[in-house]
Order: C-alpha cells, then structure tokens, then sequence
C-alpha cells in the first residue's frame, strides 16, 4: 500500500512538467550542491572581511555600519542555510527510486526554500566587497592626562565640581601659590569629573605658561576639534586661525581648561567665544595670582592651598618610602617633622621627600631639620614659602660644581627642553667642571651631574629616551633667586624674551652689575646701541630672526665673557671682528647661522676651547691659520654645513697641528680629505662624527680595519648624496683561530675595532645595493636609510653574513630602525633576527617591503612602536598568525603625507639627537 501510495502522490507532480513549481522538485539535489558551493564563497568572504574588522579595531578603529550590518545577516543566513540543507538533504533520501518524491507539497517547499536561499546567498556574496571595512574612531571628548595618585586637596575639587554644574558660572579660575597643586587639581578635574559627565561634547586642555604663545594654543584648539588640514593650512595669519576655531567651538558646548595663567587673555585673540548662560560652555584657568581670574572676568575664584597636616604627612611618607621610614626607631618621629616644616606645600613635600629617600641615618635628619629651620619660622611671600624650604634640596647637592650647574639652569627660557650635551657642553665652557683635560672625561663628569640634579628633583628629564632636561618654572625662579643671592643682586642673570622692551635690556644701571644676559626671539631691527656690560661671563643670543648683524661695537665692553652662543639665528650673516678682542672666550656656537665668512680675528681667542659650527649652509670662507691659531681648542663641531673642497683640507690641517683638540665631527666632500682623515693618526683618534657628503665620483667606499682600529671615538657615521656610489667594503683579512676552527678577522675585528659606531645614517645614494658592511658593527644602535633607491636589502645574505650570524647576533643592540623611500627594498634579512633591543621601527615608501625579520623568537620586550602606512601594514606576510598577533599592537599608522611632522621623528633624526646619542654612549 505504501508503494501505491507513492505512486499516487506522484500525479500532480507530471502534470504540468514545465511549470516552475516543478523546477522546484526537479531540480532539488543540484540546487543544494550550488548553494553549498556558494556558502563555501560566502564563509571564505566573510572570514576575510571578519579578520580586516579585527585588525582595524585592534587600531582603535570602527566598522562601518555596513560592514557591521552585512556581518549579521551573513551569520544569521549561516544559520538558516545550514537548516534548509539538512531538510533538503533529508527530502532526498526519502524520495522513490532516487528522483521520486513521496510528498509533492512538502518537496516543492524546501525546493523553493533552497532556491531562494541560492539567490540570497548569492546576493550577499556580491554585496561583501567593500573597500574600506572601518573608520577612525572619533576623538573622545575628554582626553585622559598622566598624574599620580592625587593627596588632598578634596574640598577645592568638590567645590570646582560645584561650579562646573552651575549653569551662572561660564568662568572659573584656580588660583594659589606655585607648587600648591593647580596643575593636578586641574587634570583630577579632566580625568575624574569631565570624564563621566555627558555636559560638554569637547573638552580642550593647553599650557599656556608665563609668555604665552597665542598659535601654540590655537594649534592645541585645532588638533582637538579635528578642523580638516586643508581648511586649517589656507589660514595663514592667526586671526584667520581665530576665526575658523570661532566657527566651530560657537556650534559646539566646550569646556577649555587653561593651565598656568599669568596675565589675562584676549580669549577672542585665539577664536574662543566667551562662555555664556545660553552656550552652556566653560573656561577653567590656573595661575598663582588672583588678580588673573579678575582680569579673565571670572565668575568664580577658588584658592587652591596646602594640604592639611594628614594628607601632607600621607604625601611625604608616599615619596621617602616605608623602607627609609621603617630602617630605625627615630626616622618616622624626624620625618614628620621635616613633614611639617614643609608647611603642607605640595611640591615642597616631593622634592624634600625624594631628598630624602635614601638616608636611613638619623643625624641625616636632624641636619635636615636644622638647615630648614634657618629659614624664617613665619613665611610671608612666595619666595619664603617655596624657596627657602626647596633650598635643602640644593644645599644638599654633593658639591659647589652640581651646584653651579643647576642654578645655570636660570639662564634658559621658561619650558625650554636643552639637550643634555649642549648643557654639559656650556659648562665646560663656563669652567664649572675644573680644568679640562680630556672632553669625555669632563662629559663623563657633566653626565653624573645630570643625573644627581634629576635625582634630586631638580631637573626634569623629557623625551621617551630622556635626553633632554627641563627645569620646572618654581625651581627655575629659586634658581634665579639663589644667582641673585637670595634676591639682594636681582640683575646678576637677565633673561629676556620677545615681549621685553628694548630699553628695559639696554638700561645700564642693570648692565652694571649683570654677569649673564639671554636673549630669546628678540627684535633686534631698532638695537643699535652696545650693552656696556663690564663683568659679562655669559651671553645667550638665539632665535632672534631679525638679527642680521651685530651693532657697531656690540661686543666692545664684554672683555669678560667666557660663553657666547648665537646659534639659531638664521639671517646673521655676518660677525663683527670686535669678536677678535674676547680674549677670555671659551665657549662659541655660531650653529646654524648664514654666516658667509669667519672674520680673521678669530684667531687671536687663544683661550676658546669648543667650536660650534653645525648647519652653517652658507659657509664658505675660512680664513687660514685661524682654526691652527686657536691654540686651546679641544672640542670642534662642523656637521652638515657648508665648505669647498681647498678649505676643506686645509681645515684637516688646522685641526691635526692643534696639541689639546681631542673631539671633531666633520663633514669630508671628497676623497683627497678622506685620505688625509685616514692618514693622520690624530685625527681618527678624535673624529666622533663623520659624514661623508656628495662624493660624486666614488663607486666604492672602502673601510679597513686598521681604520677603525685608530678610531677610538668614532660613533656616528653619516653618507648622503653619493649618487654613484654602489658598495662599502670592510677590509680585513682571514687570521686567528678559535675552537680550532678558521674564523675571518672580520669577527674579530666586529669586536675588536668596529665597538664604538652606535649610529650610521645613510641617505640620497641613488646607487647603493645594500649594507651589509654593517654587519660588523655590533653595537649600532640606531639606523636610517632613507631615499637610496636601489637597495634591494639592507643585509645581503652571503656566506660571510651566514658564518657571522652563526657565531654572533646581527643588529643585537639596534634601538631605533628607520626605513623612507626605499622603493626597490625587498627585505631587511632573509632570515629572522632577534632583535633584542629594538624599540622602534619606522617604515615609509617602501611599497616592495612584504615582510620583517621577525618569528617566534623575535623579542618584543623592548618594542615601542612599528610605524608605517596602513596599506604596507596589511600587506606585510607572516610566518603564522600567532607572530603577527603578538606584533599587531605595537603598529601605528604614520602615512606619508603625515611623516615628516611626526615630533619624535623629527627629534630622533636631529643633529642635536644624534650628538646626544653619540656622548651619552
């Protein structure tokens, strides 16, 4: 009866064989292989477009609505497709004989089911090729600042939280003593009460310090409420800035919170509309006088103030440590009092702390307490409450040289970041350091003094590598009241910025008595007269754009001066030859000015120890006989600057006949000044910089290691512009034994000869093939290559490299990788490096680059950053997924058009870092 039945369910399905319900039965079993063909296509297409998703979010960016909205029908189809195959593979196997099915209706259904699914499938996969899966997230509206754990003060907090809901107050302002915690409480503010609150759609936080800078905070402005470039760049003056940042913040409800005030602000000056009951926005300023929050027409003033005694003793004990407080039975007893001396301030409470954080001997303490105790008990004015109490940290400095070194610092303009050479460097200059026999031993000596100031809170260290130091704006201000022995002698150190009237710099009852003048981004147009400065040691003239030559005389009442420094000034052209009559000068930086001709004069400074002459483009006479004639030289620097190829020999010359010079950077033009380099056993003892530059014949560059070997300092090592260059050779012969195995005196040598070169850049060398050369350099720390567009590899795979790298690592102590314009480069190394100090690499223009150097035992430990575009990035090839996900965080984007502005970058490429890196090696 069964089969009968079948037979008669089979009826209406030959009626009408033709009909496209029919097409539906027929066709069942080559419908469901087509729709598993095409969900094969679909899953494939959504893995890809799934792992793009992550990858991009792993950036912090977002999908796309679309790509979301495609990924969620994709998973929901996978679904219901993976249901109608089985119910279609089960009508299948109940059909008669194969082909015949039992139940029309129910066939015809899942048929039709299966066939729309196809088309559904289909449809999905032609909609899942999308040209970009996500979007850059948008900037959040607040953006979350470093601070510590803060200590108090929580009733000023709570009472600014108050006022920032109080819809009359559209201006606030904090205001107290320097030191008192303005900054932190301002950023606990950001951090804490901005950060949860949905009031304001963009929060904008800048410095604005003593002289403020109106376009620095208008690009602060800018940055935060992402104005297109293109709209931004078309405005040239500020006030086409001002009104373009006007347009958007008056559609926007902002709050700006202004750090460090100390004169009022012409808010309109910098395009921000003055918040009012209907825009709902705010402004919170800090500064140490309330007369500011007068002059900004704040609603609202609050004082910030010391701590009470819990929370300054919580402070203090944080920062000495439970160690130090628990090594004998009277510290705790002593450090509450030193606690307490302090007078709750916090920047007080820090820096005596960290003074302290070492001495586990109790009469250490009661010292202490003695020396703040001879300060005045009832403390009056800024300069008592601060620096009478932040002295103990400089009188506790090991010696009168750490000490000199750190009240020097006054002479440098508010926030300026000076590299730590350069400071080491002008306290040679000034004899701070005793009588300099040899420049590294004094270096090594300015180094450690660093690091005492650092240690003591003193000086600030800035940068991720810390090689440059700031002094925080207090301390810089007890620094000046110390040089002007505790304010009686205010006019021994002057230092003067843009906004000082020129009679107030040339007023000769201050001159008098002034020991040391900086002048910073001057008008030097209307200076005509000379400064009558009879006891001058010190003389700072930088920046100063339109100082194009020095008044008649200028330099005629400074016999005294020991350290001028006119670097930056990029019009002076031209030097008085009264400089001849500075007898007693030390210290001359004439760095990246356009000084055409050294003025024959110079010659008679018998006393000058340390030549600056970095990024002189414009130089091209000097005299002969006036380097040879300065006798005393020991330090001369002429990187990157212009020179003719006659001078240029004639200087080498110069400069072996000089008995005390014991560091030279110079740049070498051409072969004859090579040779003479590598000749003269002198001069390889004291080059610490060479860069060779537009040598337009040379095809072949060989360096031997007797070279090397003669080259004790030799650090940096520059080649740019040698168009016709194609190879660096290394010439070392086959010699020595080890494990009874031949090695090549290349490895030797590796060790022996090539230690000290920690940096190599090579740059615009449209021939050269490759670097293999270094190899041999173990301790290369930092690297670029930039616009040779030839170089296939940076190391060349032969049998040397192999046999090399199986004894010894390549590239172990590289920190710092920089790749640009290398359109040919097809790989750093065949085979994967360690790379156990590398912290960042940079990767631009190098579209043939498809993969790095890395496996699983690539170390990131030390790894910072991998920069580069993101279409290099996501064409890069792995070894397996694993690597590439442990090395995924560590990309960020850095496209072309935005690389040259990257302000690390633009550090780490510097002459200054590079000289950096060079002495503190």
């Amino acid at each position: 009866m069964e089969f009968l039945s079948s037979i008669v369910g089979l009826i209406p399905c030959f009626y009408d064989h033709t009909s496209k319900h029919t097409v539906y039965i027929r066709d069942l079993n080559k419908n469901l292989q087509a729709l598993r063909k095409e969900m094969a296509k679909l899953n494939n297409l959504y893995e890809d477009v799934k792992a793009k998703v992550e990858r991009a979010e792993e950036r912090q960016m977002m999908r796309t609505k679309e790509v979301g909205g495609w990924i969620c029908e994709v998973e929901v189809t996978v679904t219901e497709v993976k249901e109608t195959l089985q119910k279609g593979d089960q009508e299948i196997r109940k059909r008669c004989l194969g082909c015949c099915p039992r139940n029309c209706w129910s066939s015809y259904k899942i048929g039709k089911a299966v066939s729309e699914k196809l088309v559904a499938v289909s449809g999905q996969i032609g909609n899942g090729h999308f040209d970009v899966v996500a979007e850059m997230l948008p900037r959040p509206p607040v953006d979350d600042l470093p601070m510590e754990a803060t200590v108090g003060p929580q009733l000023a907090y709570e009472k600014s939280c108050r006022f920032l809901k109080d819809p009359q107050v559209g201006i606030m302002g904090l205001y107290g003593k320097g030191g008192v915690g303005k900054t932190t409480l301002l950023k606990k503010i950001n951090n804490e009460f901005l950060a949860t609150s949905n009031d304001f759609e963009v929060v904008i936080w800048a410095v604005v310090s003593k002289s403020p800078d109106i376009e620095k905070i208008q690009q602060v402005i800018w940055n935060k409420l992402e104005i297109p470039r293109d709209k931004w760049e078309t405005r040239s003056s500020r006030e086409e800035k001002a009104a373009e940042i006007l347009r958007v913040l008056k559609r926007k409800r902002f709050i700006l919170l202004l750090d460090d005030i100390w004169e009022g602000l012409d808010l309109l000056e910098m395009g921000v509309p003055r918040p009012d009951t209907e825009n709902q926005s705010k402004i919170v300023l800090t500064t140490r006088s309330q007369d500011v929050c007068h002059q900004m027409k704040a609603q609202k003033s609050i004082e910030v103030e010391c701590l009470e005694s819990e929370d300054a003793w919580t402070l203090f004990r944080k920062e000495v440590g439970e160690e130090i407080l628990n090594s004998h039975p009277d510290i705790p007893m002593l450090a509450k009092v030193v606690a307490e001396e302090c007078r709750g301030l916090p920047l007080a409470l820090v820096t005596l702390g960290r003074a302290m954080a070492a001495e586990k001997d109790p009469s250490n303490w009661d010292k202490a307490i003695q020396n703040l105790r001879k300060s005045p008990a009832e403390i009056t004015g800024m300069e008592d409450k601060l620096f009478h109490r932040l002295k103990l940290s400089y009188d506790r400095l090991p010696d009168n040289a750490s000490k000199s070194c750190f009240i020097y610092h006054s002479m440098f303009r508010e926030d300026l970041e000076v590299y730590n050479y350069q400071l080491v460097d002008l306290w040679i200059g000034e004899g701070f350091l005793g009588e300099v026999h040899d420049i590294h031993e004094a270096r090594d000596q300015g180094r450690k003094i660093i690091k005492t100031l650092k240690h003591a809170c003193l000086l600030e260290g800035c940068g991720s590598r810390e090689r440059r130091v700031k002094i925080h704006d207090v301390i810089r201000d007890m620094a000046l009241w110390l040089y002007g022995e505790h304010g009686v002698k205010k006019n021994k150190i002057l230092v003067y910025n843009k906004v000082a009237r020129l009679d107030e710099v040339q007023e000769t009852s201050k001159l008098k008595e002034t020991e040391r003048i900086s002048l910073w981004d001057m008008n030097f147009e209307k200076f005509s007269e000379t400064l009558v400065c009879p006891n001058i040691q010190t003389l700072f003239v930088q920046k100063c754009c339109n100082l194009k030559k020095f008044p008649s005389r200028f330099f005629q009442f400074m016999l005294l001066l020991r350290v001028l420094d006119l670097s930056d000034n990029y019009n002076l052209s031209e030097l008085p030859s009264e400089i001849g009559k500075l007898g007693a000068l030390r210290y001359l930086n004439l760095s990246f000015t356009r000084i055409r001709e050294l003025p024959i004069e110079l010659k008679n400074l018998k006393n000058l120890m340390i030549l600056l002459m970095d990024g002189m483009k414009s130089l091209e006479i000097i005299p002969q006989d006036v380097i040879s004639s300065l006798i005393s030289l020991k330090l001369f620097s002429m990187d990157e600057s212009n020179i003719t190829s006659g001078v240029e020999e004639t200087l080498l010359e110069e400069l072996e006949s000089l008995n005390d010079i014991s560091e030279i950077s110079t740049t070498i033009s051409n072969a004859l000044s090579f040779n003479k380099q590598k000749s003269s056993h002198k001069l390889q003892r004291c080059i610490s910089h060479l860069h060779l530059h537009k040598w337009g014949d040379v095809i072949s560059l060989e360096l031997s290691s007797s070279f090397f070997k003669r080259v004790e300092h030799l650090q940096g090592l520059g080649i740019s512009h040698c168009n016709k260059l194609e190879d660096v050779k290394i010439d070392v012969e086959r010699e020595g034994t080890n494990n009874d195995m031949i090695l090549p005196n290349k490895i030797v040598a590796r060790e022996k000869y090539f230690h000290t070169l920690v940096r190599a850049g090579i740059r615009c060398c449209s021939k050269l093939l490759d670097l293999t050369w270094l190899v041999y350099a173990p301790y290369l720390e930092g690297l670029i290559v930039e616009d040779c567009e030839s170089i296939e590899e940076v190391i060349h795979d032969d049998s040397e490299v192999c046999e090399i790298k199986e004894k010894l690592d390549i590239f172990s102590r590289l920190k710092y990788l920089k790749l640009n314009g290398l359109p040919r480069l097809k790989s750093i190394y065949q085979h994967p490096l360690l790379f156990p100090s590398l912290e960042i690499i940079k990767v631009c223009e190098c579209k043939g680059l498809r993969s790095l150097p890395f496996d699983s035992n690539t170390s990131s430990k030390s790894l910072k950053k991998i920069k580069g575009e993101t279409s290099w990035w996501n064409q890069l090839k792995w070894e397996d997924e694993t690597i590439k996900h442990s090395f995924t965080p560590y990309f960020q984007i850095c496209e072309a058009e935005a690389y040259s502005t990257d302000t690390e970058e633009s550090e780490i490429g510097s002459i200054d870092d590079m000289k950096e890196q060079l002495v503190s090696n």
